[in-house]
């Protein structure tokens, strides 16, 4: 039978299963998209890996070093938020257009500045607000430009995993390139590359074809009016509410590990190309739990992934504490890295799935508030802390802190359950999983 979807963006009786992980590239919009984004992403994670390194190097201070990376992460803070009212109300194709070309040009200015060896470190704050600005407005929009690209919704969790595949493997490959680049060629090669690769993903989005405007926003009201509208739409849907919470209370100390670890190669005689080994296994570990959530079947259970991955990666971390070396320190940064991704991608999943449409961009701009806001403060504190104690006793602190918030949320999840299960039924989710149970007994 044809599949249809409604209007509202439910998906009608006898919509067909999803045709596989890798159907999704059967549209040839999204495939488009992925392959842009798969080169501009290598060039991203390239720059931030010679740019934590340059920075660290350069001011020899892991409080500067934390400075640096907290100024392209505070305006999300402030921003996007009102940047998930655009992605509501604007054309999502030409907002990302715009991003990526003036994502480009943040690029080509570092690497000026670092090949003519101009660069200070308000430089590297200046550009970094920059940046900020433009991820802002980049990251929820592309991550409601996604839902629009897929054109049957029963390939939409494919979507979002290979999405997360995406970051992921480029999360491999851009460290690791980015140590040889900066071992060999210097640090102001990487932010070159960087800038000439935000070509591809412009020329990808030029043969997209479609109205990318959201077709469920009918009227429209002041920018407020619609930021208030998605706030209280968060605030009066439990799940939606618990889920963002959670992710951006447990980055606080979860992503502070990530901006210390300058820092930790410094402390075992590590250099450039040991940072880019240890990002690299932290990527093969987020890698392999994305694969694990591509091969369910149903968003259905998610709910107990977060909460184990939750107490799995707090324990990970207090064991990367007390790792001094660097083979020990690449398993244990594997694990972290795939607990991390699971929380994650599990939070977006049901997200994705219980959200209402037209409030879509707005619910994911707090999202990735959530993930991208908390970790200037943890970082900022972290490296305060590092400064005074040690960075030992700091990854130690970052690690029972997220042990005692997955104990929080843990307590919670019954009653979320609960609150999140009517949403379930009215979607036809719960009635298909207790179908399928039925038919297996």
């Amino acid at each position: 039978m044809q599949t249809t979807v409604s209007n509202q963006g439910k998906p009608a009786m006898n919509s067909p299963k999803s045709g596989g992980v890798f159907a999704v590239f059967q549209n040839r919009s999204y495939a488009l998209y992925f392959s842009g984004q798969f080169v501009s992403l290598v060039g991203t994670w390239m720059q931030q890996v010679a740019l934590s390194w340059y920075t660290y190097t350069l001011t020899n201070s892991p409080l500067l070093l934390a400075v640096v990376g907290a100024s392209s992460q505070l305006p999300s803070l402030l921003i996007m938020p009102f940047a998930g009212v655009f992605a509501d109300r604007l054309n999502r194709k030409k907002v990302i257009v715009t991003t990526q070309l003036l994502a480009m040009v943040e690029a080509s200015i570092l690497a000026y500045l670092t090949l003519t060896h101009q660069v200070q470190v308000w430089h590297l704050i200046g550009l970094g607000l920059f940046a900020g600005v433009i991820n802002a407005f980049d990251m929820p929009t592309r991550s409601a430009f996604v839902y629009d690209l897929v054109d049957k919704k029963s390939d939409l969790p494919s979507a979002i995993a290979m999405n997360s595949t995406l970051m992921n493997i480029t999360r491999l490959i851009g460290p690791a390139l980015a140590g040889f680049v900066v071992a060999m060629f210097g640090t102001g090669t990487c932010f070159l590359l960087n800038a000439i690769s935000y070509i591809v993903p412009v020329c990808a989005l030029a043969l997209i074809k479609g109205n990318f405007k959201n077709q469920h926003k009918v009227t429209k009201g002041s920018i407020g009016a619609e930021l208030k509208e998605g706030l209280m739409y968060v605030m009066r849907t439990p799940g939606v509410r618990a889920l963002i919470l959670m992710l951006g209370v447990f980055g606080i100390g979860g992503m502070a590990y990530a901006m210390l670890l300058p820092v930790y190669v410094k402390s075992i005689g590590g250099d450039s190309n040991t940072l880019g080994y240890l990002m690299t296994a932290s990527a093969i570990g987020s890698l392999c739990g994305t694969f694990m959530l591509a091969s369910r079947k149903s968003v259905l259970g998610l709910g107990k992934w977060i909460v184990l991955s939750s107490f799995a990666f707090s324990i990970f971390m207090m064991l990367f504490a007390m790792t001094n070396s660097f083979w020990p320190a690449m398993i244990v940064l594997a694990f972290v890295g795939a607990c991390m991704m699971i929380q994650m991608a599990s939070i977006n999943t049901i997200l994705q799935t219980i959200v209402e449409e037209d409030k879509r961009g707005r619910v994911m701009s707090l999202f990735t508030m959530a993930f991208m806001g908390a970790a200037p403060i943890g970082s900022l504190a972290a490296g305060a802390l590092a400064d005074r104690i040690g960075i030992s006793q700091t990854l130690m602190g970052c690690g029972i802190y997220c042990f005692i918030v997955s104990v929080v949320f843990a307590l919670h999840v019954p009653r979320l359950r609960e609150a999140t299960r009517p949403i379930y039924i009215e979607k036809g989710l719960l009635m298909a999983e207790e179908e399928a149970k039925a038919v297996g007994a």
